[in-house]
């Protein structure tokens, strides 16, 4: 599923025109965004939560030279699946 397959779930479940569906989608996407940009962590009670770790600075290996690199550290999104989205699933 992608994106515009979303929009027109979402605007045949909630009755709604998928201009207004894609309005709502993109202001979700966005407010998630921010709170993760600032640094706090979104929680959809059944869903799931999206936080930020950090991960640190490391050697690596360049696989076709053998070469020693170091990898920046980075912030990185994070996604722990609700109960209910798993039993779902399952």
């Amino acid at each position: 599923m992608n994106k515009g397959d979303l929009v027109n779930k979402i605007a045949e479940g909630a009755k709604i025109t998928k201009a207004q569906a894609a309005d709502a989608l993109d202001a979700v996407i966005s407010g998630i965004s921010d709170e993760l940009k600032a640094g706090g962590k979104v929680t959809l009670i059944g869903f799931g939560t999206f936080s930020v770790s950090t991960r640190e600075a490391r050697t690596g290996r360049n696989p076709s030279t053998g070469a020693s690199i170091t990898i920046a550290a980075k912030k990185q999104v994070k996604f722990k699946p609700g109960k209910e989205l798993g039993d779902s699933v399952n």
